[in-house]
C-alpha cells in the first residue's frame, strides 16, 4: 500500500470521529465501562491469588530434634532440611524460647504452678520450616521424618489441601468470569460500533461499487475503533487508580482485622502501574480494532 493511501486512511479514521462524535462518545462510554470491568476483576483476581498465597506462606512445618543431639547435630540437620528443593527457609526455636513463650502467654495463677519446675524445661528444639509449594508439603514432610536427629515432623496438611482446593476453584472461577466478561464487552462494542456503520452503509457502498476493496473500507473503521479504544484506556486506567487507592485504604484502616487473611501482601499500585497501563492500552486498542472489524464485515459484502 502505498504511503499516500496510508496518510489518506489514517486522515480519515481520526476525521470521522469528529464526524460521528455522537456514535464514537457512545462507543467511548461502553469500551471504558467494559475494561474497568475487566481490569478491575483482573486486579481483583491477582490480588485475591496473593492473598491466598500470603496464607499458605504462614502455613509452617514444625520439625521436632531429638533431645539428645548435640549442637553440631542441630547445625548438621538445618542444612540437611535446606537441601530439601521444596524448603523455602528454615528457622531454629530453642526449647528455652519456647518455654519462655509459653510463660508469656500464661495467666500469674497458670504461672505460679510452674514455679515448682525446678527450671525442669520438658520441650524439645525444633526447626520452623517454610515450604514454597504447600501442594508438596506431604512428600517434603516425609522427606524431612527420614532425616537423622528428627524426632517428629508436624504439618497441618488438612489445612494444606483445604488451601489448596481454595486456591484451584478459585482461579477456574476467576478465569471464567474474566473470559465471560471481554466477550461480552467484546459483543456490546460490535453492536455499539455496528449503529455508527450502519449509519455510513451507503458510504460503504458507494466505495464498493466504485472499486474499493474490502480492506481499504475497513482500515479507517479500525483505525477509528483502535483510536477510541486507547482513548477510553486512558480514562479507565485513571479511574481504575482512584478506584484501586481508595479500596486499598479501605483495607489498611481495617488493616488489624484482616491480617490474618494476608491482606498485608496486597500489590501497591506504584508497583504494577507500568503493567496495568500497558494491559489497558493494547486491551483498548484490540478490543476496539477487532470490534469494528467485526461489525464492517456485514456491510463490506456488496
Amino acid at each position: 500500500m502505498k504511503l499516500s493511501s496510508i496518510n489518506y486512511l489514517v486522515g480519515k479514521g481520526i476525521t470521522s470521529i469528529w464526524k460521528n462524535k455522537m456514535m464514537s462518545f457512545a462507543s467511548f462510554c461502553i469500551m471504558l465501562v467494559s475494561l474497568l470491568m475487566v481490569g478491575l476483576s483482573v486486579l481483583a483476581s491477582v490480588n485475591i491469588n496473593k492473598i491466598i498465597s500470603g496464607i499458605e506462606g504462614k502455613n509452617e512445618v514444625i520439625v521436632i530434634i531429638k533431645d539428645d543431639s548435640t549442637d553440631e547435630a542441630i547445625k548438621a540437620l538445618e542444612t540437611s532440611i535446606k537441601d530439601i528443593k521444596n524448603v523455602d527457609k528454615a528457622v531454629f526455636y530453642s526449647k528455652e524460647e519456647a518455654w519462655e513463650s509459653m510463660i508469656d502467654d500464661m495467666s500469674k495463677e497458670e504461672q505460679e504452678l510452674f514455679q515448682y519446675t525446678d527450671g525442669d524445661n520438658p520441650l524439645p528444639d525444633t526447626y520452623k520450616v517454610s515450604v514454597k509449594d504447600i501442594e508438596k508439603m506431604a512428600d517434603t514432610t516425609n522427606r524431612m521424618s527420614t532425616l537423622e536427629g528428627v524426632d517428629s515432623v508436624k504439618a497441618s496438611n488438612e489445612f494444606a489441601d483445604v488451601l489448596i482446593s481454595v486456591r484451584n476453584i478459585f482461579s477456574v472461577i476467576a478465569l471464567a468470569v474474566v473470559a465471560a466478561l471481554i466477550i461480552v464487552c467484546l459483543v456490546i462494542i460490535s453492536n455499539t460500533t455496528r449503529t455508527s456503520v450502519f449509519a455510513r452503509r451507503k458510504e460503504i457502498n458507494i466505495m464498493k461499487y466504485v472499486g474499493a476493496t474490502n480492506k481499504f473500507i475497513k482500515i479507517p473503521f479500525q483505525i477509528e475503533g483502535t483510536i477510541v479504544g486507547i482513548v477510553a484506556a486512558v480514562a479507565a486506567f485513571i479511574l481504575t487508580m482512584f478506584v484501586y487507592r481508595g479500596a486499598a485504604s479501605l483495607i489498611q484502616d481495617n488493616y488489624h482485622i484482616l491480617t490474618i487473611l494476608g491482606v498485608d501482601s496486597l500489590y501497591s499500585f506504584k508497583d504494577i502501574f507500568l503493567p496495568v497501563g500497558i494491559a489497558y492500552l493494547i486491551a483498548g486498542a484490540v478490543i476496539g480494532a477487532i470490534g469494528t472489524t467485526i461489525s464492517t464485515s456485514k456491510y463490506v459484502k456488496v
